[in-house]
């Protein structure tokens, strides 16, 4: 059989920034799974257009919530031309039942124990409905081979993963409801060697933890040090708890971590548990990871119900003071299967269910200590100081060990929140409109954010944009 494996982007019509692009490695995963004797091709629409008439039997589609809309709308039009079309990943997993409306099948969970079957059951005419092993072993080796049609993004990155599951219970993740409570690893051996067949130099980590079991993790950065490789990924702040840690991880190749700081709040840190739970402490474990000379990139949300219109300048304060390099500042997204969408849902607090506006940057519930258009106004300009020329050159001088990752990662960002500057007066028309009248009773967002969200309310982005404010 012919199998397309495909991942579509949110909006076909706006593509991704290449600066900001996480690789795709789900679907070489199951392509590795496919028995040999079929031909697979892997399709990112981020990266190419799909030709809807391409000859192929079966149809993967993998995706999230924000591009689930459009995964529908590529497996109605696949199964108009008689193409058996498979539905799986995150959103999949959480709703099934609404997967199941727009294709044959859906893989809940993970493909591994799953695929083999789909593939000869489509082949024998007999498709299940639903294919699904909890938790399935991952002791098992699956080559993935020579990933080199990755690396079309900014600096040829290749995606690997070590490890599944998460014990903790974050209100707003469904990582434990997709891959269970219990940390799963790869055998170290394996990972060495799917570093090895993928001939890349540059790595990204894409665990939701790398550092969640610690001794793994030792283990793991002790086996990569001979490889002689540099690599990313995302960890948490305990961290910093372990210098032994720090130092094998450095040794290894790490160059660069994501960080979910998430808040400056008092309050939310304590409420999420955090490792740290002291914002003055927080920068202090920033400025021991740089000395270990790995970039810090942190992951900053608005939206909690502990923030309020002050929220917006104090975290912009946070970030210059702790010279953070780059960030990704987005809203909080109650994503189904969490546990803050079915509270929100529960409050009627939720603005809409229509997917394409759960993507970290769009405001899709009502907020407790201030109005929607508020939260997605207050987002923006933090979000556009922050990445603003100036801002970043003045941040330049403390991140010279990676400069070109400095300005990509800033630029990318910059160019992604002028976009969203385009969008948002037809987005907050449909989503949540505010009546001139409002715009001047607004009060505690900082003078330069009411310019902004004056200008914005109006539809005057075009003088906003040909004037730099």
């Amino acid at each position: 059989m012919k199998i397309l494996l495909v991942s579509p982007c949110k909006d076909p019509n706006f593509k991704k920034s290449k600066f900001l692009m996480i690789p795709q490695l789900a679907l070489h995963l199951i392509a590795g799974l496919t028995p040999p004797e079929h031909e697979v091709r892997i399709l990112e629409e981020e990266l190419e257009t799909i030709d809807l008439e391409e000859d192929c039997d079966l149809v993967g589609i993998s995706c999230m919530t924000s591009n689930a809309t459009r995964a529908y709308e590529l497996a109605g039009e696949y199964r108009k031309r008689g193409r058996t079309v498979v539905l799986g990943g995150v959103h999949p997993t959480l709703l099934p039942d609404e997967a199941l409306q727009h294709s044959d099948a859906v893989v809940v969970g993970e493909a591994e124990g799953v695929w083999e079957q789909v593939v000869a059951d489509v082949q024998a005419r007999k498709v299940q409905r639903v294919y699904h092993q909890p938790s399935p072993s991952l002791e098992r080796y699956i080559g993935m081979g020579n990933r080199r049609n990755t690396k079309k993004r900014l600096f040829d990155v290749v995606p690997v993963m070590t490890t599944r599951g998460c014990p903790y219970n974050c209100e707003f993740c469904c990582v434990h409801d997709i891959f269970g409570r219990r940390i799963r690893h790869l055998p170290v051996d394996n990972v060495v060697r799917d570093i090895e067949e993928s001939e890349g130099k540059i790595f990204i980590f894409l665990d939701d933890n790398i550092i969640g079991d610690p001794v793994y993790a030792k283990q793991l950065f002790q086996a990569i040090k001979p490889l002689k490789i540099k690599w990313v990924g995302q960890a948490s702040l305990s961290f910093v708890k372990d210098e032994q840690m720090m130092r094998l991880a450095s040794q290894s190749g790490c160059k660069g971590l994501f960080f979910g700081l998430e808040s400056v709040s008092q309050t939310q840190l304590k409420r999420m548990r955090k490792a740290i739970k002291e914002v003055g402490k927080i920068g202090e474990a920033v400025q021991k990871i740089k000395d270990f000379g790995i970039y810090f990139h942190a992951s900053m949300i608005f939206g909690f119900d502990s923030d309020t219109k002050d929220t917006f300048a104090d975290t912009l304060d946070f970030l210059e003071k702790n010279h953070i390099s780059s960030a990704s500042i987005n809203v909080l997204t109650p994503y189904p299967g969490t546990e803050v969408f079915r509270s929100f849902k529960e409050q009627g607090r939720l603005l809409t269910e229509d997917w394409r506006y759960y993507d970290h940057s769009t405001v899709v519930f009502q907020p407790k200590n201030m109005n929607p258009f508020e939260l997605q106004a207050g987002r923006l300009w933090a979000m556009k100081q922050f990445t603003q020329m100036s801002s970043l050159l003045r941040r330049l001088p403390d991140h010279l060990d990676f400069p070109l990752l400095h300005l990509a990662m800033n630029l990318g960002f910059q160019a992604a929140c002028k976009h969203e500057l385009r969008e948002l007066p037809e987005l907050a028309a449909r989503l949540f409109p505010v009546p001139e009248s409002e715009l001047s009773e607004q009060r505690g967002i900082p003078l330069r954010s009411l310019r902004l969200t004056d200008l914005m309310a109006r539809g005057l982005l075009r003088a906003d944009r040909s004037t730099g404010n």
